[in-house]
């Protein structure tokens, strides 16, 4: 059974009295005259805000009125109502004004009207109401009072890549305590018991307990059924007034699985309820990060609401109604006047593969630095994976980290060459170092001292020489690098419906800067999911851009990456694999892979600590490896990446 809180939203006042009180105002009767329109404009007032005490009553006494009203509406909770004066019928000293009324709910479509009569007489001169419940809603008497309940919409699922489930309705404890069964006092010491049971904030879950209302149930945590480390529910009934629920929720596979990816969902933030134009309110279940936010909207539904006369709570032995009045509370069965059925969210279809995405989270799990890996399928830039390793703290560092990519763009600055009629095979300068006004750059540490000297495009690019391609600088213009990253999907904004980083690469108008561009340094900032994009454009020999929600699929605006390009790329990375810093994954079974290896140094420490990577193509898969930090690309993201590809066959 899910247990929903009471909406809580704020009452809105409308009062028009057909061609007599339009627009609240009280109509003024000639000098020394009162009105029967004057009266029942103050009543509608009144009722609209629940607040009768300064009404004048016939028989009765406002502040008795104004008590019986507070019982009778207390259950709807503060939602939104207007009442409005329609026709007034006066004989003599007595008259009658139709009343309309008209509750509205947060989010649901369809209000509750109806109309009620109120009888008003004239005294000496002054016109006052006559006092009965059913002025509130024709069907309340002394024995009943109105209840209402929001009724919360199934939420919608998260499909993956070919329709499989990822987030759909599991089981679980829903754990808190039920204020009904306990005392105030003992309410709040079975609320500290039970937070240090299941390891939540003591402090602050006793101090919603307190806050609750006295029937409340206060959950302190939802677990799913399976989930070892939830207590059993004889420790939870072991503390008085503590229940573990069973109910249905929608969750992923598992509890970190693509989490920050797919976000969060929980009980709406007072922000959340404040930006929502009335839709959320208070309790509600909304996303809260992710797409499971960014889509809330799709996934979340419609929700519903059932108005039901319930029996009074307490006996009246003095009523100011002029009805007969009991002293003994007569049995009510709830009886519903009112309801809107809620309508289920729709799903969202996203691209990732459940068994990869899996496989990527495994793979980093023994990682401690921050890290990431990301799959792309070439064939059509769907986003098969995105896993963040614990490092990155909750971050999505795979989709939205900005991280110097180090050699690994090396692959662009080899596409801009090639425009710029460098070829593969055209002879370049590898020295151990080369000094650009005045920066001393030089090649990693473990170089192979015989790839020094004079070496083609191919074999600088295969073992990484970062000189080599510092000395082209010269042969490419200002825009160049920013023009070939694009055709490779990096550097250029796309909205793909999901929070994302496809890179930097600013021009930078000093010699020191331009150099450092040419080896994924100085101001070029990339993603993991970036970088899977530049393998799997290589690989498709087209620009390829990622895609992650169905129907967000963005069009490349960048100068397109023609095939004989691409061609030419594939068999240079193809070296790497066969000849040079990626020959970790040449013993990898099925088709060639094409890969890069990079590692790229940050941060102000001595020695610099050094971001590790490593990207590669194989059949219709593109990946990327990073680790924040690392040895090496090919120490450190190597054998992370052969671990994947090893399982992703």
């Amino acid at each position: 059974m899910r247990f929903s809180p009471i909406v809580a939203v704020v009452i809105a006042i409308v009062l028009l009295a057909g061609g007599c009180t339009r627009g609240g105002t009280v109509p003024t009767p000639p000098p020394g005259e009162d009105s029967a329109a004057r009266a029942a404009a103050e009543l509608a007032a009144g009722l609209a805000k629940k607040d009768v005490a300064s009404v004048e009553f016939a028989g009765a006494s406002s502040t008795e009125v104004n008590q019986e009203l507070t019982a009778l509406v207390a259950g709807m909770g503060p939602v939104n109502a207007s009442v409005q004066v329609g026709q007034i019928d006066t004989q003599g000293d007595a008259a009658t004004a139709q009343l309309k009324v008209n509750w509205s709910f947060a989010g649901v479509p369809t209000s509750w009207s109806y109309e009620t009569t109120a009888q008003l007489v004239n005294e000496a001169g002054g016109w006052k109401s006559r006092w009965q419940p059913a002025i509130v809603q024709p069907d309340l008497d002394n024995s009943n009072r109105l209840s209402q309940r929001r009724l919360y919409p199934e939420r919608g699922e998260v499909l993956g890549d070919g329709g499989i489930p990822i987030v759909t309705l599991q089981s679980v404890a829903r754990i808190g305590v039920d204020k009904a069964r306990v005392g105030a006092d003992q309410a709040a010491s079975s609320a500290a018991r039970l937070a240090r049971l299941i390891g939540v904030d003591v402090k602050s879950y006793v101090k919603r307990v307190r806050s609750a209302g006295s029937s409340a149930f206060v959950e302190a945590i939802v677990f799913r059924t399976t989930a070892p480390d939830r207590p059993s529910d004889s420790e939870v009934r072991a503390i008085p007034g503590a229940l573990a629920l069973q109910d249905q929720q929608m969750l992923a596979p598992n509890r970190e699985f693509a989490r920050p990816i797919l976000g969060s969902v929980g009980e709406a933030s007072k922000e959340i309820v404040d930006e929502s134009d009335g839709t959320v309110v208070a309790g509600d279940q909304v996303g809260l990060s992710g797409l499971q936010r960014r889509y809330d909207a799709q996934l979340r539904g419609t929700p519903g609401v059932r108005v039901q006369l319930v029996a009074r709570k307490t006996a009246s032995t003095a009523s100011p109604s002029p009805s007969p009045t009991s002293t003994s509370e007569p049995a009510v069965e709830p009886r519903t006047v009112f309801e809107v059925k809620p309508l289920a969210g729709k799903p969202l279809e996203i691209t990732l593969l459940p068994y990869l995405q899996s496989l990527a989270e495994k793979t980093l799990a023994k990682t401690e630095p921050a890290s990431a890996i990301v799959a792309i399928r070439p064939s059509d830039g769907a986003i098969l994976a995105a896993a963040n390793g614990a490092g990155t703290k909750g971050q999505s560092a795979a989709t939205e980290g900005r991280f110097a990519p180090g050699s690994t763009f090396k692959i662009v600055t080899a596409l801009a060459l090639l425009r710029a009629g460098v070829a593969p095979s055209s002879e370049l300068s590898c020295p151990a170092e080369v000094t650009v006004n005045g920066k001393n750059f030089r090649n990693y540490d473990d170089y192979p001292n015989d790839q020094l000297g004079r070496i083609s495009l191919r074999t600088a690019l295969a073992h990484s020489c970062n000189t080599a391609f510092i000395g082209q600088r010269d042969k490419l213009g200002e825009k160049d690098l920013a023009t070939a990253a694009a055709s490779l999907g990096v550097g250029v904004d796309y909205d793909v419906g999901f929070s994302s980083f496809f890179g930097s690469v600013p021009a930078d108008k000093t010699e020191t800067g331009r150099a450092a561009a040419l080896i994924g340094q100085g101001k070029i900032e990339a993603s993991p999911m970036a970088m899977a994009v530049v393998a799997a454009s290589v690989a498709a020999g087209k620009s390829v851009l990622p895609h992650l929600v169905k129907g967000q699929e963005p069009e490349s605006k960048a100068k397109a990456l023609e095939a004989d390009e691409a061609d030419q790329l594939r068999s240079m990375m193809r070296n790497v694999v066969t000849s040079g810093s990626g020959r970790v994954l040449l013993s990898q079974d099925g088709p060639p892979i094409i890969a890069k290896t990079g590692t790229a140094e940050y941060g102000s420490s001595t020695p610099l600590k050094t971001h590790a990577w490593m990207i590669a193509s194989q059949g219709d898969l593109a990946v990327a490896v990073f680790v924040n930090d690392g040895e090496s690309g090919s120490k450190t993201a190597g054998p992370l990446l052969t671990k994947f590809l090893a399982g992703a066959r």
